[in-house]
């Protein structure tokens, strides 16, 4: 509530408007409803704040649980009154878009802080689970009853995605793949190098992943026999497996993964890799579909808040949606890669605060997945170029991506300039909207209406907001905050939420902060964002407090460094050399030549237990 209070005075004064009177409403009911009005009372009223700009006016069915004065909710009335017309609730002319921005930042700041959820939220969200998977079915069932929304689709994706998928599949037939263990937990609960030393296998991998030619090194080292001797190969009925657990995401509900088998895992990272590198070197393919630079999003929402001709679309439920049958039609033409794809792909789940109940899986794949996001990315893209098709009853032709027409002031635009997908957040042309959200819904996804936004000048996605070309995204509170040097997640993310404040320019309440800090951390330097070190952001720039030496003249400031005490974790003898090939030839197929690797990671490895914070002079920069 402190730093509330100082942030709501800091953002008054910028709108010249005051925020007593909302201090005190605040107040009163954070002591009566406790941390769950800031964290979702609030933030619904942030929501139906965006979904009024989108409409244009502040209507009555928004804000519930609020009071009015007049066409506008009472609370934030000083900040409302400069968007909206007092009396009216209609959007002003020309609203004052730091007025926007206070409003987001003060109701939003606190939605998505890492507090446990309740039990009985966390049940209702593993019960909705349950019945996503029952709804999965239903359409299932009804896109096999209606050949022609599958004919589509299998025609538009191969348009789509035909040649980087022929180069994916030729690349598993030639063995030119390399799978991976990642950083996660397993449902057999191995961690880092034991990964390695898995003596299970599921019999359905034999055909695209032989074990002796994934697992084993060498088969020179010792007999066939020797190399076999203990692997359990596993038969359909006998694999393990995802477990599906919750993780903090909202104080509203949790967020659902699956956690895959050791290697499940394994090789659903080689054939991720081919797909993401394939899409990644394709110019076409890689302006429509996204995995790892978000800014195209970004900027096409800027874009499409400043003119208003494209949209910004978002899913609710996304990955656990996608279903069997599309992934079947996704690759329809490439039937050698949808058995890697399905025989790497886990077909139960088992939820333990469910009293262990056990699903048949209908859904293609949840989050914890290596080929959720590709899968369902491509997915998406091909239910946007339907939508569009259908909205021009004209089908696309095969290498053009473009429409016929007179459209955006008569020019013809291509569609890989206005169609973006990055995960679930899928950007198109305003006037396709209503055809693509049609088409979503008809192959079982659900648009979500509260979080999409296409008639007025507001627009997100990929973490951040426009409004009228202008950026009104907000700084998120992550964590709660310390009370001793050893909450080390605590220090980390005051010193970030610090450090982001400073940058958006609420130097009031960063003062305060830092009187917060200080309280923790005796030494506090100022940085660059590069440093290891602890310490403050400032736009002049770092200040050295001594200098290395006379020869190298480095300069170092004094400040505490987090140092993260990986676990001790050695990997099988004969399964050490397997790692560092894999290694080697991921270090080959990288630009980069040095890796950074452990010296000692054959012995500990891991994501760390706990971390440290230890005081340092290190360099500022």
């Amino acid at each position: 509530m402190l730093l509330w209070k100082e942030l709501a005075l800091e953002v008054a004064s910028y709108c010249c408007t005051s925020a007593d009177r909302d201090l005190k409403t605040v107040t009163a009911r954070y002591e009566n409803e406790g941390d769950s009005f800031l964290t979702i009372t609030l933030p619904n009223f942030g929501k139906d704040f965006e979904r009024s700009l989108d409409r244009g006016t502040v209507e009555r069915d928004l804000f519930a649980g609020f009071g009015w004065q007049a066409g506008l909710p009472r609370l934030f009335s000083g900040f409302l009154a400069q968007i909206f017309d007092r009396n009216t609730g209609v959007l002003l002319d020309v609203p004052n878009i730091e007025a926007i921005r206070a409003v987001r930042q003060l109701t939003l700041m606190f939605g998505k802080i890492d507090l446990p959820c309740s039990k009985e939220r966390v049940r209702k969200a593993l019960q909705g689970y349950v019945q996503c998977e029952k709804e999965v079915e239903v359409a299932n069932s009804r896109l096999l009853g209606n050949p022609v929304d599958s004919e589509d689709f299998r025609r538009v994706s191969r348009l789509l995605f035909g040649s980087v998928l022929n180069e994916v599949q030729q690349k598993l037939l030639d063995g030119e793949y390399l799978p991976k263990h990642g950083p996660g937990a397993t449902a057999d609960y191995l961690v880092g190098n034991q990964k390695y030393g898995s003596d299970t296998w599921p019999i359905r991998l034999e055909p695209y992943f032989p074990f002796l030619e994934n697992v084993v090194s060498s088969w020179n080292l010792m007999s066939m026999r020797d190399q076999l001797d203990g692997i359990d190969f596993l038969e359909p009925g006998r694999e393990l497996p995802v477990r599906v657990i919750t993780v903090p995401k909202t104080l509203k509900t949790p967020r659902i993964i699956a956690i895959e088998p050791t290697a499940m895992q394994y090789t659903q990272q080689a054939i991720m890799r081919l797909i993401v590198d394939a899409i990644s070197g394709h110019p076409a393919m890689n302006r429509i579909v996204g995995f790892d630079d978000q800014e195209p999003n970004q900027l096409l929402a800027k874009e499409g808040s400043s003119s208003g001709e494209l949209a910004t679309l978002d899913l609710s439920e996304a990955s656990d949606r996608v279903s069997i049958q599309h992934v079947k039609d996704l690759l329809y033409h490439h039937p050698y890669l949808f058995g890697a794809v399905m025989a790497c792909r886990s077909s139960k789940a088992v939820i333990p605060e469910l009293k262990n109940k056990t699903l048949q899986l209908r859904k293609f794949a949840s989050m914890g997945s290596a080929l959720t996001f590709p899968i369902e990315a491509m997915v998406f893209a091909t239910c946007c170029y339907i939508g569009i098709e259908r909205e021009l009853r004209n089908q696309l032709e095969p290498g053009h991506y473009k429409w016929q027409g007179e459209m955006h002031g008569g020019t013809v635009h291509k569609f890989s300039r206005v169609v973006r997908v990055f995960g679930d957040d899928i950007i198109i042309p305003k006037e396709f909207v209503q055809s693509v959200v049609v088409t979503l819904e008809t192959f079982g996804f659900k648009v979500n209406h509260a979080k999409s936004f296409w008639t007025g000048k507001f627009r997100e996605s990929c973490g951040r907001e426009y409004y009228a070309g202008e950026d009104v995204s907000l700084v998120r509170v992550r964590n709660v905050f310390p009370e001793r040097l050893t909450d080390v997640d605590e220090i980390q993310s005051m010193v970030s939420l610090r450090n982001q404040l400073y940058l958006a320019g609420y130097w009031r309440t960063v003062n305060w902060l830092d009187s917060r800090i200080r309280k923790i951390l005796k030494y506090f330097p100022t940085v660059l964002e590069s440093s290891r070190v602890l310490g403050r952001v400032s736009f002049l720039g770092y200040e050295a407090e001594r200098v290395e030496s006379d020869n190298l003249q480095r300069p170092l400031v004094k400040g505490y460094v987090v140092k993260a005490k990986i676990p001790a974790n050695k990997v099988r003898e004969d399964r050490a050399l397997t790692k560092c090939l894999l290694m080697l030839e991921s270090r080959d197929k990288s630009s980069s030549s040095s890796t950074g690797v452990d010296e000692k990671h054959l012995e500990r490895s891991g994501r760390p237990s706990h971390a440290d914070i230890k005081l340092r002079w290190c360099s500022p920069f």
